[in-house]
């Protein structure tokens, strides 16, 4: 005889969540930038921080490392590594993973989240669904993971398919 188990709808992940999510993964921007500045000061000399060339250079390559950081990962995995430690992720509103293309409308639309003095990202705080304003626009919503259910004893473990 077979268990029918109800298919339960992921709960979304609210706005402070999400917050410690953005602060994870600005530890992982903040220990990028310092390590860069760490090595180009032991190639060229401490001096080199204080020219206005390597201040814009290296600002151009963190924009362009968030970018990329957060449209690969989310469309790989749907998580970055902040949303990884609170365990959440970002998936199309019907559940399903995210597309490069998708993943690109979303980061685009954290500069329209931005943009709005930040209410783009406050709404999702508001909202029932937790959505901000750069889900809404990318058709994502971001939920929590669940975790694994515990194998009991004499149950064999799932084999790869």
């Amino acid at each position: 005889m077979e268990t029918a188990f109800a298919e339960v709808e992921p709960a979304p992940a609210g706005f402070w969540i999400r917050l410690v999510a953005v602060l994870v993964d600005w530890l992982v921007f903040y220990a990028t930038e310092f390590s860069l500045r760490i090595v180009a000061g032991l190639i060229w000399g401490g001096q080199i921080a204080e020219l206005p060339v390597f201040n814009g250079t290296l600002v151009a390559f963190m924009f362009a490392f968030g970018s990329v950081y957060y449209v690969t990962l989310h469309a790989l995995f749907g998580q970055t590594v902040g949303k990884m430690v609170v365990r959440v992720q970002v998936v199309r509103t019907d559940g399903g993973g995210l597309a490069v293309g998708r993943s690109i409308l979303r980061s685009v639309g954290y500069l329209v989240s931005g943009a709005t003095l930040l209410v783009g990202y406050v709404i999702a705080g508001l909202r029932r669904d937790k959505r901000a304003l750069h889900d809404l626009l990318a058709g994502t919503r971001v939920i929590y993971v669940r975790a694994p259910a515990p194998l009991s004893e004499g149950t064999p473990a799932p084999t790869p398919s």
